[in-house]
C-alpha cells in the first residue's frame, strides 16, 4: 500500500468513528431514559380491570395522598413476605397482589361491615 491509501484509510476510519461516538451519547441518553422507566414501572401500581370498575361504580376516587400512602404500604407488604394482602386506608380497603403491584379489587366503608377477606396473607393498615 501507498502512503496515500493509509491516509485515505486514516480518514475514512476518522470520519467514520465520530458518528457513532455520537450514537453512543446518544444511546447512553436513551439507555438512562429506558432504565429510568422500567424502574418507575417496578414501583408503579396497576389496578386490575375489576377493580378499576369497582372503584368507579362506587364513587370512590384516590388523591394523591392516598396513592403515596398505598405505595408505602406495598413496600411495607413486601419487606415483611407478604404476597397478596388486605390494605387499609381509613375507610377504604383494598385486596392487593403484593409482588405484581396489582390491586385486585377495592371495598368501601358500606362493604367492610360483615365482610370476609379469603386468600390473603397479610394485612396493611394505613
Amino acid at each position: 500500500m501507498s502512503k496515500i491509501d493509509i491516509r485515505q484509510l486514516e480518514n475514512r476510519l476518522i470520519t467514520s468513528s465520530k458518528p457513532i461516538e455520537r450514537k453512543q451519547i446518544d444511546s447512553n441518553k436513551n439507555f438512562d431514559q429506558i432504565l429510568e422507566k422500567i424502574q418507575n414501572k417496578e414501583t408503579e401500581i396497576k389496578f386490575s380491570k375489576h377493580a378499576a370498575e369497582r372503584l368507579s361504580s362506587r364513587d370512590m376516587g384516590l388523591t394523591s395522598d392516598e396513592m403515596a400512602r398505598l405505595k408505602s404500604a406495598f413496600s411495607k407488604a413486601e419487606k415483611k413476605g407478604v404476597k397478596d394482602a388486605l390494605i387499609l386506608i381509613d375507610d377504604k380497603a383494598f385486596i392487593a397482589n403484593i409482588n405484581n403491584k396489582v390491586i385486585i379489587t377495592t371495598v368501601n366503608k358500606e362493604q367492610l361491615k360483615d365482610n370476609i377477606f379469603t386468600n390473603i396473607d397479610g394485612a396493611v393498615i394505613i
